[in-house]
């Protein structure tokens, strides 16, 4: 059993080599005079050994109440070694406490897992309303008066829909800090109801298929930069949010493929998309290469060629044709493919949610539907701008079908007069009609 006074005498060797102690405690001392406490033992028929501190640092004394504990644990059955790494990696945790620190923690998560640099952006933006108010507050110690005033910090600005998505985000915080042994309930949810709950309002959309061609036609008729005129045209056929269709890059696309992938960094739900390409689309490309040959984006400022065009570019442009606002936005025309294909009943609604990019809502339903209806949604684009020319060339001589079973009507038959609507279907060629065997609902 060793003493003080032999350790102070131990003298180092060529080699290492081992004092022992009693009970597994040794001292372990290296040539150049460190000498390492180590206990050895055994847990599950397998031999362990178990690093307890530096003399003189950690002295005789406490290196026995350190094997006192880890024997201690070994007759509960707990491997002391993964214990002590368990219980190392928690305090190191546990030393950042405050709001503002277990915030910015979990923001490095779920960065770290995939989130779009679009809703990274969002989410400091809206933490940066809660750090001057609660931010140095011990998180455990965040209570549900306290959070209500950082959100009526937001709520008395008119940003009611920010309150709303605050109050959210702060849930999520503490949730992680629960998760992290630092708080013990999520205060956010004694909130439901104490804010003013924000009125939807739903962008602009043109769904009645007259005034879409009277919309195409006069998509047609802009006088303005060329290149944005493109950008006008194919919006309504790709239905992609404003961002993506602005954020373009001539490399997303394979025109032998005909697809435009685009990336995850670019989509709200940081997944990769793909948009089959129609004939008119294309066509509408090679225009467009014609035009800006030299930027990497389809559709370039035009102070530069290094970046795109603005968020609002497509919206004043749609303002200058004479829409307001609250007839039509850049971002309606995914409302627009989303309402006529439906009403279509050609398509399954499975096809058309991939197409617009929306995310399963329901966990367990996502994690089985796995299929992508990528040979529906081919024919379903072709399909679309095939309609999308007719309404624009035929005015109130197309609509949608009404009907899976609508009747194909003879060419001779489809001219109308006043304001009758002919079905669509009976605009199409049979070549044109879609031979989907997937089944419908």
């Amino acid at each position: 059993m060793l003493t003080d006074a032999a350790i102070r005498r131990i003298k180092p060797e060529a080699k290492p080599y081992k004092v022992a102690d009693m009970h597994g405690l040794y001292l372990l001392v290296q040539p150049g005079g460190a000498r390492y406490w180590r206990m050895d033992y055994r847990h599950e028929g397998k031999r362990g050994t178990m690093a307890l501190g530096v003399y003189p640092d950690v002295s005789l004394k406490e290196a026995r109440e350190k094997r006192a504990s880890a024997r201690r644990l070994l007759d509960k059955g707990i491997n002391p070694s993964s214990y002590k790494k368990l219980t190392r990696g928690v305090a190191s945790i546990s030393a950042a406490v405050t709001f503002k620190a277990v915030a910015q923690e979990w923001l490095q998560k779920i960065e770290a897992e995939g989130r779009a640099p679009k809703t990274m952006q969002k989410l400091r933006w809206l933490l940066d309303f809660a750090y001057p108010l609660i931010g140095n507050r011990p998180v455990s110690e965040v209570s549900a008066p306290e959070l209500l005033t950082v959100l009526r910090t937001v709520e008395v600005r008119g940003r009611h829909e920010s309150a709303r998505r605050l109050r959210s985000t702060c849930g999520s915080v503490l949730r992680y800090a629960i998760a992290t042994g630092r708080a013990q309930r999520d205060v956010s949810v004694d909130l439901h109801g104490a804010l003013i709950t924000p009125k939807v309002q739903h962008r602009a959309a043109i769904v009645e298929p007259r005034k879409l061609g009277a919309l195409l036609r006069a998509i047609e008729t802009y006088e303005g930069q060329p290149h944005i005129g493109i950008a006008l045209r194919l919006a309504p056929h790709v239905f992609v949010r404003p961002g993506e269709l602005r954020q373009a890059e001539w490399a997303e696309f394979d025109f032998a493929a005909k697809v435009w992938t685009i990336p995850a960094s670019k989509m709200k739900m940081g997944r990769a998309h793909k948009v089959p390409l129609s004939r008119q689309v294309l066509a509408l490309l090679a225009d467009l290469r014609e035009l800006r040959a030299g930027s990497r984006y389809l559709f370039p400022s035009i102070r530069s060629d290094d970046r795109p065009i603005s968020d609002n570019t497509i919206n004043a442009a749609l303002r200058r044709l004479g829409y307001g606002k609250e007839e039509v936005t850049g971002h309606g025309f995914r409302a627009t493919a989303s309402s006529l294909l439906n009403e279509s009943r050609k398509w399954h609604p499975d096809a058309i949610e991939r197409q617009l990019a929306h995310m399963e809502s329901d966990d367990v339903r996502r994690a089985y539907l796995r299929g992508e209806h990528w040979a529906e949604r081919v024919r379903m684009m072709q399909f679309w701008s095939d309609y999308l020319d007719r309404l624009r060339d035929n005015g109130n001589r197309a609509n949608a079908s009404k009907g899976a079973g609508a009747k194909r009507v003879k060419k001779d038959h489809t001219r109308t007069s006043g304001n009758s609507l002919a079905p669509a279907a009976a605009l199409l060629d049979e070549a044109d009609r879609p031979r989907s065997t997937e089944k419908t609902r």
